[in-house]
């Protein structure tokens, strides 16, 4: 069985709170798909994103992000 994996990297546009950022990463994490998320400290406007593309979309993970009421987009690797 093979398995797709995908990633997408999101570009927040505010500077969230410690708070918001983990808020942001739990919204992510519980989508069904997604495998692993990344919030680098030294980089806080972006977030990685590992996920299987036969489960779940990176429009998908973009909107769990704008449901927090932030501003963001996709941005290609």
């Amino acid at each position: 069985m093979t398995i797709s994996l995908s990633d997408v990297l999101i570009h927040i546009d505010e500077t969230l709170s410690a708070q918001r950022r983990q808020a942001v990463e739990e919204d992510l994490r519980a989508i069904d798909g997604v495998v692993s998320v990344k919030m680098p400290d030294d980089r806080p406007h972006l977030t990685l994103v590992e996920y299987v593309s036969d489960k779940v979309d990176a429009q998908r993970l973009l909107a769990a992000v704008l449901g927090q009421g932030v501003h963001a987009e996709l941005v290609g690797l």
